[in-house]
C-alpha cells in the first residue's frame, strides 16, 4: 500500500488522524509560512495548507501528502501564536466575553512512482467560538503552565484550562483543535478511498 504522509508537526493532528485507523508517517514541513494579509483567511489556510504538502510530496514516491493549517481570526485580524507570554495573556483577555473564528485549511496532494504529483484538493473548515467572562486569575495561570505557546490564538479546547473559557461553539470542534476530521474523512472517501484501511468488524 502507498504511504501516507502527514506534513504537521502538531501533537494535534497526529492525534486525530490515528482516530481514523489509517497507518501513516509524519513529515513535518519546514515551509515558508508568510502569507499576505490582504488575503482571505479562507484563502490564507488554504495556500499555507497546500503549500506544505507540495513541499513534503517533492520527498515522496506513490504517497498521499495531507498539509493542514489553522488560523484564529477576531475582528478581521488573524491571531498568530503568541510570541511570548504577555502577548499570549493579550490575546486571551482580547477574546474575553467575544466570539471569535476558527479556519483549517487541508491539502491532499497524490505523487506517482515518478515523483509527480498528479492529483491535488483542498478544502476549508470553519467554526465559531464564543469565550464567556473569563477570570483573569485563570488567564495568568494558563499562561504560567505555557500551555498556550504553540496554538494559534494563544488557547487550545482541548486543553483543561482552554476547555473552560470556552461558552460555545457552532460548527465542528475537531476543527478547534486543529483537523476536522469528519470533513477529511469525506473528502478522502472520495479523493483518495484506495488508502482507507477498515477495521476488524467488516
Amino acid at each position: 500500500m502507498n504511504k501516507i504522509i502527514l506534513a504537521s508537526a502538531s501533537p494535534r493532528r497526529k492525534k486525530l488522524l490515528e482516530h481514523l485507523d489509517i497507518p501513516f508517517e509524519v513529515h513535518p514541513s519546514t515551509v515558508d509560512e508568510s502569507y499576505d494579509p490582504k488575503l482571505s483567511p479562507k484563502k490564507i489556510v488554504q495556500n499555507l495548507a497546500l503549500r506544505k504538502a507540495q513541499d513534503i510530496s517533492k520527498r515522496y514516491f506513490e504517497a498521499l501528502v495531507i498539509g493542514a493549517d489553522t488560523i484564529v481570526v477576531f475582528k478581521d485580524g488573524v491571531l498568530e501564536k503568541p510570541k511570548d507570554k504577555e502577548h499570549a495573556r493579550r490575546m486571551l483577555l482580547e477574546l474575553n466575553d467575544q466570539t471569535h473564528k476558527v479556519y483549517t485549511g487541508v491539502a491532499l496532494c497524490k505523487t506517482d512512482d515518478q515523483n509527480n504529483i498528479t492529483e491535488t484538493t483542498t478544502f476549508v473548515e470553519t467554526t465559531e467560538v464564543t469565550f464567556g467572562d473569563i477570570n483573569i486569575r485563570d488567564i495568568n495561570r494558563y499562561v504560567a503552565s505555557g500551555a498556550p505557546m504553540d496554538k494559534a490564538g494563544a488557547y487550545g479546547i482541548q486543553d483543561d484550562y482552554g476547555a473552560i473559557f470556552v461558552k460555545r461553539i457552532n460548527g465542528d470542534y475537531y476543527n478547534v483543535v486543529g483537523f476536522p476530521l469528519h470533513s477529511f474523512y469525506n473528502v478522502m472517501s472520495s479523493f483518495a478511498p484506495e488508502y482507507l484501511t477498515y477495521g476488524k468488524y467488516d
